[in-house]
């Protein structure tokens, strides 16, 4: 969000809800698209192949940002205690068709949907929209699915995005820095569950943004990877895991990176992590073709710089401050490589789901770093929503920063009407040239991780997920088989394909070995025909592989790649550094692994020291 600011507008309201009426927005919209969305390599593609951009804006307003008096585009007109509108913004000046209209005209094809955790369970009726008097008597949810449906009925696809808990403005020290600051984790969860579940039917809701803006409470920062209850990398991958297998398997899981972490004073530790954790640690799903990546970027914030004001960050540039290849640089090492690099276990779709400047700016530098962002998102054909969509024109002035507004009579103006400075930046990103048509299926990398405790990637060993009791256990995603494994054995990665009827062997002794591959160690060895698929580890020690059984034959020609004493892997490192830190072993893209060797001598830890690779 571009303002960070604290505002008191909250309502702590409980109620039962009603299914969403049922929708119309199934199959083929009006521009050709097929739903549901899913990704091959850096792309979001559509049911046929054919590349899907999210071409979007952030029609905000659900999650609690108007309170009802002011600007709602302005947190320091909002008081507390008074009415907040639960509802998406413009819709007491502008029907809804109105707005879709608008968003249509601007070149958009989807739509981030903002919603509060307090905005689902909120049983009363949202107050008079004169503008939709279809809506009177309706709660914020219902009014929500109203929306949904007319977006989707027009051919948009939306994207739901759990912007904050309470229903307030984003985003400062407001009790929604994580997922779990104003509520349990197990509640999020389950709320997720709720709209995933809600919206099935209409396949052009297309995807579940998990959280907005993670970032640091009073007390303490988020994680990437710690495997606590602030660790957003575990509960991103969590709760995406459970929606794919438990509501709504047709939804792309977009995850945005850290926003921000320590205290933003100068001389003290703090800092914008945004995606770069993920080089080392990414995530991986149950699908391998739903996530996405995404992040937030603003002029007035910088990558060591929070966007607050008199906190003391008077050292940190903000991004408008950087020459453009600075800028490129630092937009690269934050976000961009996530695209940009496509054979590593990080490579992913990137959405840039806010970014944006004022209607009004007139300083130079914030103008300037406009023009070189959107250029920079049109050079790498990258997927956006701006910030915001809607927003209200008050006593004749723009609210500033949104592409749409519409005064009291309605009387409406738009990034393109001719008087607006940014609007040849924005016909420049609509019209960029961009990848179209079928996108060819790329080899797709999974790094699993076993730092702190099971990691069940595959649907099939969900059901019989205590294959090796006692011991921590991975398994690559259903139809991948192990490639790689680190010195340490908590770390593997999984790639290519492996057709598998779904017969799996669990291996914990040397009754399968057919050669002394690596003599003088505990060997793991699949029996003919099958493919290690996964691994469990006491410690660093391997006690188990797991064994899929391909349904074609497989080669028997064999090497021993070891990685006892350094890395053994093919040349350009394909897959990425996926144990940053720790010897690495890894087959060939030709080959699989068909079994795991361990050392046995004296004073060692057990820990994995060769693959048996095969082709």
């Amino acid at each position: 969000m571009r303002i960070l600011g604290a505002l008191c507008a909250v309502l702590v309201t409980i109620g039962v809800v009603a299914p969403p009426p049922a929708s119309a927005a199934a199959g083929r919209d009006p521009a050709g698209w097929v739903a549901p969305l899913s990704t091959r390599g850096r792309y979001i593609v559509d049911a046929e192949g054919n590349r899907f951009k999210l071409k979007a804006a952030n029609w905000h307003g659900a999650s609690g940002t108007w309170n009802g008096s002011g600007d709602p585009a302005d947190p320091a007109s909002h008081h507390g205690g008074e009415i907040a509108y639960q509802t998406p913004l413009g819709l007491d000046r502008a029907s809804i068709g109105t707005v879709i209209d608008g968003l249509a005209a601007l070149g958009l094809t989807s739509v981030r949907l903002q919603f509060s955790n307090a905005m689902i369970h909120d049983a009363n009726p949202v107050p008079d929209l004169p503008a939709n008097p279809q809506l009177r008597g309706l709660t914020p949810l219902q009014v929500y699915d109203r929306v949904v449906d007319r977006l989707t009925a027009r051919g948009f696809a939306v994207i739901l995005n759990n912007h904050t808990t309470t229903s307030r403005w984003c985003c400062g020290l407001d009790g929604n820095e994580r997922w779990n600051t104003s509520q349990t984790e197990q509640q999020w969860q389950d709320d997720w569950l709720f709209m995933a579940r809600r919206y099935a039917a209409n396949k052009r809701v297309v995807g579940a943004d998990l959280y907005n803006e993670v970032r640091r409470s009073v007390f303490e920062d988020p994680g990437w990877g710690q495997g606590n209850g602030t660790d957003w990398q575990r509960a991103s991958r969590q709760i995406a895991d459970r929606i794919l297998t438990e509501a709504n398997p047709d939804l792309l899981m977009i995850v945005e990176g850290i926003n921000w972490t320590g205290l933003p004073v100068d001389g003290l530790p703090h800092g914008r992590p945004t995606l770069e954790p993920a080089r080392t640690l990414s995530h991986t799903l149950v699908d391998s073709g739903k996530l996405v990546y995404s992040a937030h970027f603003y002029g007035y914030t910088g990558p060591n710089h929070s966007g607050a004001t008199g906190i003391g960050e008077t050292h940190d540039p903000r991004y408008r401050d950087l020459t453009p290849q600075q800028l490129r640089d630092v937009l690269y090492r934050q976000a961009f490589f996530v695209s940009a690099e496509t054979d590593k276990h990080y490579s992913a779709p990137l959405w840039i789901s806010e970014f944006g400047e004022g209607r009004g700016t007139t300083d130079k530098a914030s103008r300037a770093w406009f023009e070189n962002f959107l250029g920079y998102l049109a050079e790498t054909d990258t997927d956006f929503a701006y910030w915001p969509a809607v927003g209200f024109r008050t006593a004749g002035e723009d609210d500033g920063w949104s592409l749409l507004a519409w005064d009291g009579a309605g009387g409406r103006t738009d990034i393109l009407d001719g008087t607006d400075w940014r609007g040849p930046a924005w016909r420049r990103l609509i019209d960029a040239p961009s990848r179209t048509g079928q996108i060819p299926p790329a080899e797709h990398w999974s790094l699993l991780d076993l730092d702190y405790g099971d990691f069940p990637a595959s649907r099939a060993m969900r059901a019989k997920p205590d294959w090796d009791p006692g011991a921590r256990k991975a398994t690559c995603p259903d139809g991948q088989r192990l490639t790689g494994l680190a010195h340490n054995g908590n770390r593997g990665l999984c790639t290519g394909t492996l057709a598998t009827p779904g017969e799996y062997t669990t291996v914990t002794d040397e009754s399968s070995v057919d050669t002394d591959w690596a003599r003088g160690y505990t060997k793991r060895q699949c029996p003919p025909d099958h493919a290690v698929v996964g691994y469990s580890v006491e410690g660093a020690a391997v006690s188990a592989v797991l064994c899929g059984r391909s349904a074609t034959p497989l080669g028997h020609h064999g090497r021993t790649a070891w990685f006892d004493r350094g890395d053994n892997r093919p040349g350009g490192e394909p897959g990425g550094d996926f144990a940053s830190g720790h010897y690495k072993g890894q087959c060939t893209s030709d080959e699989y692994v068909a079994g795991v060797a361990a050392t046995t001598r004296v004073g060692s830890n057990g820990e994995p020291d060769a693959l048996l690779c095969r082709s």
